[in-house]
C-alpha cells in the first residue's frame, strides 16, 4: 500500500485562515443586523463555508481518496432528514393559538 501524501503549499494554508477570519468578521457583523426570519439562515450559511474550508484544507478533504467526502456528505444529508422529521413532529405538536 502506497502511502503517497499531497504536499498543501503554506500560502494555501494563509488564504484559507484569511478567508476564515474575514467570514468571522462578517458573522459578527450580520449578527448585529436584523433580517427577520432570515437571520439563522444566514448564519448557517456563513458556518456552512467556513465548515467546508476547514473539512476541505485543514482536514484533507480535497486531497484524500474520494470516497470520503462522499461518506461525510451522506452522514451529513441524514443528519438533516433526522433533523427535518424532528422538525415536522415538533410543528405537529404546537397548538394554533401558540404560533405567533
Amino acid at each position: 500500500m502506497s502511502s503517497n501524501h499531497h504536499i498543501v503549499p503554506f500560502n494555501v494554508y494563509i488564504k484559507v485562515l484569511s478567508a476564515l477570519l474575514v467570514l468571522t468578521v462578517f458573522t459578527v457583523l450580520v449578527a448585529q443586523m436584523d433580517f427577520g426570519v432570515f437571520n439563522v439562515l444566514i448564519a448557517m450559511g456563513i458556518a456552512t463555508i467556513k465548515a467546508t474550508l476547514v473539512l476541505l484544507f485543514f482536514m484533507h478533504l480535497k486531497y484524500d481518496n474520494k470516497l470520503f467526502p462522499v461518506i461525510f456528505l451522506a452522514g451529513v444529508f441524514f443528519l438533516v432528514v433526522i433533523f427535518l422529521f424532528c422538525e415536522f413532529d415538533i410543528m405537529t405538536r404546537i397548538p394554533e393559538s401558540s404560533v405567533l
